[in-house]
C-alpha cells in the first residue's frame, strides 16, 4: 500500500479522498493509460484529444518551442483531460528546456563552478517559474549524476561534477527554488550515471562501483534528496551489479547487468526499500537502446512497471505499448495490484501539486499575461552572473595571459567541432569578438583536408593548395605568419555519442590543424562543453573551460583573457583526469 500522507506525497484527507475516489472509479484501460508519458509532437486537437481522452496517458513531455506555442498546447491538453496530466520538460538548466526564449544558465557544470549553491538555486527557480507560468507542473531535473569517468560522453557538463557533497548542495537547491513555484522534480538517472565511460542511451551501462563506494556517493546523494522531499526519481537504463548480487544473492548474470528501469531488486529492494523512497518512480525514455535491448518489448514494458516504475516514459509506438501492457496484465507479468499501486503514486503527484484543485478552478495553465516572466531581465541577470562567475582558467604555463592586439595581433582561429564551417554562427562569434578587440583574424577552415590522393596530384584546388602549404613551411615562416593560435573546443555532449575526444584534422603525422608548433608559437585554447581536453591537448599551455557556448559565457572569456576581470571560477571535476603527468 502507498502511505499519501507521508513524504513526499504529504496529502491532506480530501487529497486522499480524491485519490481513492478517482483510483476506483478508473476502469483498467484508464488505469493502463495514466502509467504512459509520451513525447508530445504536435498541437493538432485531434491527435491531442486521442492521446488524452481516448489513450488516456498520465503526462506528457514536450521538447522547446515558442513560449505561446507551448502554454496554449499545454492549455489544450488540460482542458481535455477528465483527469490533470504531469506536463514535463528537460528544464535542466533554466527555461530554455521548455521554450525558445527561456533563461539557460549554460549548462549544471557552469552553475557549480561558481562554487555558490544559490546559483542552483536560481536556476532551478528560474526553471520552474518560467516553465510553470506555460503550465509545466513536472521538471525531469536536477541531474544528479556523479561524473567520475572523464571519458563519460553524456554526463560532464550536464552534472554539478564529481563531488557528491557538491552535488547534494546543488541539487538540493534547484530542488528548493522548483519547489517554491509548484514544480515536482525528477532527480535522475538512477542508480548512477558518471561511472561507465559509455552512454544509456545506445547501451545498458553499467554502474561498477561496489556497494560501499555506491552508498558513499549516489546512495548519500539520493538518500539526502530522497529525504528532502523529492517527489520523483528517474530511473536510468543503468546496472549496479554489486547492489543487485548483495540483495538478492542467489541473482544470475543477466540479472545483475540489467537495467534499472526493468530490475526489480533495484526499483523496489533498493529504491524503494532500502532508501525508502515513496514517491513516483518513472523510467529513463524507453525506446533507448540501453532499455529496448534488454529483454523484448511485449514483456518490458508490462515488466517495467512489475519491477517498480510507475510511468512509461516515451514509446516506440504508443498504442503498441498500451497493448503490451494489457496483453502483460493477462499473462500475469504485472499484475493489477501493482498497477493500482503505480496509478495510485501517479494521482497522488497530482494531487500533491493540487493539479485536481487547479482543474476544478480552471487554473492548470495560467493566461497569456505571464508569458512576460519567460526570459525576464531578471533571469537573464542572474544567468549573467554565473556567466561572470563560472569561466575557469585551468592553467597558464607560459604567462600568456592577459592578451592584447599589440602583442598578439595576428590570430589564428580554428574551432574544432561536429560542424566544421567557417561559417558556423560558433566560429562567427567567436570571431567578432577577436576583432571587436583589435585582432586580426584567420579562421582555419576545417572542410578543407589532404588526402592521399592529394599528394600525387598537381591539380590542388586553391583550398587545398594553401592547406599543403601550411602542413609543409618551414618552422620560421609558421612563426612568421601569426602571433597566436586560439583553438576553440565546442564538443557538446548529446545522447547517442560513443566518444568526445579531440579529433584533428592530420595527413601523416604532419599535424595539420593539431598544436604541433605549441613550442614555436603561443597557443591559447578554450573549451565551451567537455571540461577534460587536455587528455587529448596536453601539450597545450593555456588552457580554460567555459562550460558553455552561449554568447554570455564567450563574452566573459573575452573580458577574463584580455585582462579587465578575473578569473574566479572553481574546477568541479579533475581537468587533468586523475593524470599526474597532465598537471
Amino acid at each position: 500500500m502507498v502511505d499519501l500522507k507521508k513524504e513526499p506525497f504529504s496529502l491532506s484527507d480530501s487529497d486522499v479522498m480524491w485519490v481513492e475516489e478517482t483510483l476506483s472509479s478508473m476502469t483498467l484501460e484508464e488505469k493502463a493509460g495514466q502509467v504512459f508519458c509520451p513525447m508530445g509532437f504536435t498541437s493538432d486537437e485531434n491527435v491531442l484529444r486521442h492521446l488524452v481522452c481516448e489513450v488516456g496517458v498520465g503526462g506528457l513531455m514536450y521538447r522547446a518551442d515558442s513560449a505561446a506555442n507551448i502554454r496554449k498546447t499545454h492549455e489544450t491538453i488540460q482542458n481535455l483531460s477528465k483527469i490533470p496530466l504531469l506536463l514535463a520538460a528537460n528544464t535542466e538548466a533554466g527555461g530554455d528546456g521548455l521554450a525558445f526564449e527561456g533563461t539557460s544558465f549554460g549548462q549544471p557544470m557552469a552553475v557549480a563552478a561558481t562554487d555558490d549553491p544559490e546559483n542552483a538555486y536560481r536556476m532551478g527557480y528560474v526553471a520552474a517559474k518560467e516553465g510553470a507560468a506555460l503550465g509545466l507542473n513536472w521538471s525531469f531535473a536536477p541531474i544528479v549524476d556523479i561524473d567520475l569517468e572523464f571519458h563519460n560522453p553524456i554526463t560532464n557538463v550536464r552534472t554539478f561534477g564529481s563531488d557528491p557533497d557538491r552535488v547534494i548542495a546543488n541539487a538540493s537547491r534547484y530542488m528548493d527554488g522548483a519547489r517554491e513555484n509548484g514544480v515536482a522534480v525528477a532527480i535522475k538517472h538512477f542508480p548512477g550515471d558518471g561511472v561507465d565511460e559509455r552512454d544509456q542511451h545506445i547501451l545498458t551501462s553499467v554502474n561498477s562501483l561496489s556497494t560501499d563506494e555506491w552508498d558513499r556517493t549516489y546512495g548519500k546523494v539520493y538518500s539526502t534528496l530522497i529525504a528532502k522531499g523529492a517527489q520523483t526519481v528517474m530511473a536510468g537504463h543503468i546496472a549496479q551489479p554489486a547492489y543487485v548480487a548483495a540483495l538478492k544473492p542467489d541473482a544470475t548474470d543477466e540479472e545483475k547487468l540489467l537495467p534499472a528501469s526493468l530490475n526489480p531488486v533495484l526499483l523496489t529492494g533498493l529504491l524503494r526499500k532500502k532508501l525508502r523512497f515513496n514517491g513516483l518512480i518513472c523510467t529513463d525514455s524507453t525506446p533507448m537502446v540501453g532499455f529496448t535491448a534488454a529483454m523484448p518489448r511485449a514483456k518490458a514494458i508490462p515488466s517495467a512497471i512489475a519491477a517498480g516504475a510507475d510511468m512509461i516514459l516515451f514509446n516506440k509506438d504508443l498504442e503498441e505499448d498500451f497493448g503490451f501492457l494489457m496483453a502483460g496484465l493477462k499473462n500475469g507479468i504485472l499484475s493489477v495490484a501493482r498497477l493500482d499501486e503505480a496509478v495510485t503514486r501517479i494521482l497522488g503527484t497530482k494531487a500533491a501539486l493540487g493539479l485536481h484543485k487547479k482543474k476544478s478552478d480552471g487554473t492548470l495553465v495560467p493566461g497569456e499575461e505571464r508569458l512576460g516572466e519567460v526570459g525576464c531581465a531578471q533571469h537573464r541577470a542572474w544567468a549573467e552572473e554565473v556567466a561572470e562567475k563560472s569561466i575557469t582558467l585551468v592553467r597558464d604555463k607560459q604567462n600568456l595571459l592577459p592578451i592584447s592586439p599589440a602583442k598578439y595581433k595576428r590570430v589564428y582561429l580554428n574551432a574544432i567541432q561536429k560542424d566544421m564551417s567557417p561559417e558556423n554562427p560558433v566560429v562567427t562569434r567567436w570571431k567578432e569578438l577577436f576583432e571587436k578587440e583589435g585582432f586580426e583574424v584567420t579562421v582555419r577552415d576545417r572542410r578543407v583536408g589532404i588526402t592521399v590522393q592529394d599528394y600525387m596530384t598537381d591539380q590542388l584546388s586553391p583550398e587545398k593548395a594553401a592547406l599543403m602549404h601550411e602542413m609543409y613551411r618551414s618552422v620560421g615562416e609558421a612563426r612568421n605568419a601569426y602571433d597566436l593560435y586560439v583553438y576553440i573546443c565546442n564538443m557538446e555532449n548529446a545522447s547517442n555519442n560513443t566518444t568526445l575526444r579531440l579529433n584533428w584534422n592530420v595527413a601523416f603525422g604532419l599535424g595539420d590543424d593539431a598544436p604541433w608548433l605549441v613550442q614555436e608559437v603561443p597557443v591559447l585554447m578554450i573549451s565551451t562543453a567537455y571540461p577534460y581536453h587536455l587528455f587529448d591537448a596536453p601539450m597545450v599551455k593555456t588552457y580554460i573551460n567555459a562550460y558553455s557556448t552561449r554568447p554570455d559565457f564567450c563574452e566573459a572569456v573575452m573580458e577574463r583573457i584580455m585582462g579587465r576581470a578575473a578569473f574566479t571560477g572553481v574546477s568541479p571535476v579533475d581537468p587533468f583526469c586523475g593524470k599526474e603527468y597532465l598537471k
